[in-house]
């Protein structure tokens, strides 16, 4: 009665908490509540001793079972609602199915061990009998737990997520998945590049799914011939190019350097998206605004040319030739 209450009580409610509790009430509190009466009922009854021994076993099993379901069922609860909260639904789903079956491992040993020690089984003596083949196992296993140890540290860390692009040495691409073992990554020509998670967590890496805007930097050069009132108008001009792009913000366009054939600008600006198309356009679309506005205001790139003086045999006067 009291439960039917308090359930109506959690639908009225919009935190998942209070159901969590009274599921847990539910499906373990109050099992384990009815075993222990039917144990203690049982305790004032006359049996032989070996029925006895048995009834214990048996309560003390059903028990320690029924706080393992509940200890693993608190872990993914956590998970689910609160470590992993703002992650999305992909990223939790895969999660949760490679770190909940670690949990339950973890858990139904520690279950066990205590199972076995309360019904009288020597565990040091067990852990010392199993030292030497551990350690034979650890050291061939020793790679596959260090795979599985990085795994752990990607996953608390996060250096990079599932849907991220990113440079890794030679490689790079979409990561596509992020396995206990192994990362995959899909390149841009489509081939899927699997890597082990020591080296993903081990490499320098460049993430660029998580950079929010694009510095791009360049230089133009005019000919010399460029008369100094349209060097003057040039940086204005780029900053109203730039500003008049969308996505694009102008940082700045100076006169920067004399050239062995151009006078040169320097020009900086920003791409206010990651979207490697959108960086792609908005360059395109700004460098055929200069050649526009160039060709209207009638100043010429420069291009590399020389001069070169060729004395005649003759003795005549030297030839400027320009190539």
């Amino acid at each position: 009665m009291i439960l039917k209450r308090l359930k109506k009580f959690a639908e009225k409610t919009t935190t998942s908490l209070d159901d969590f509790i009274i599921m847990i009430i539910h499906k373990f509190v109050i099992p384990m509540l009815y075993l222990g009466s039917i144990y203690l009922g049982l305790k004032y009854l006359t049996f032989p001793e070996y029925i006895t021994k048995i009834l214990n076993v048996l309560t003390l099993s059903l028990v320690t079972i029924f706080i393992i379901r509940m200890v693993i069922s608190i872990f993914e609860y956590v998970l689910r609602n609160f470590w992993l909260k703002n992650e999305s639904l992909e990223a939790v789903s895969g999660t949760i199915k490679v770190l909940l079956p670690a949990i339950r491992i973890v858990v139904w040993s520690v279950g066990v061990v205590f199972l076995l020690s309360n019904l009288g089984f020597d565990i040091s003596a067990m852990i010392a009998g199993l030292g030497i083949s551990g350690v034979a196992i650890a050291l061939a296993s020793q790679a596959i737990f260090k795979d599985i140890f990085n795994y752990f540290v990607i996953l608390f860390d996060k250096p990079f997520v599932a849907g991220d692009y990113v440079v890794v040495g030679d490689f790079m691409g979409t990561i596509e998945h992020i396995g206990l073992k192994s990362t995959r990554i899909t390149s841009l020509s489509g081939e899927q590049i699997i890597m082990s998670n020591s080296d993903m967590a081990e490499s320098r890496m460049r993430n660029y799914k998580r950079m929010s805007t694009r510095r791009i930097s360049f230089k133009i050069g005019v000919t010399y011939e460029t008369g100094l009132d349209k060097l003057k108008e040039i940086p204005q001009l780029i900053e109203q190019i730039i500003s008049s792009v969308e996505d694009a913000k102008f940082d700045r366009s100076h006169f920067s350097q004399y050239g062995d054939f151009s006078l040169n600008f320097e020009i900086v600006y920003y791409v206010l998206s990651r979207d490697y198309a959108t960086y792609m356009d908005v360059q395109q679309e700004i460098n055929y605004k200069l050649k526009d506005e160039f060709d209207k205001r009638g100043i010429e790139f420069a291009y590399p040319t020389q001069t070169l003086f060729v004395s005649k045999v003759d003795g005549m006067e030297n030839e400027e030739i320009k190539k």
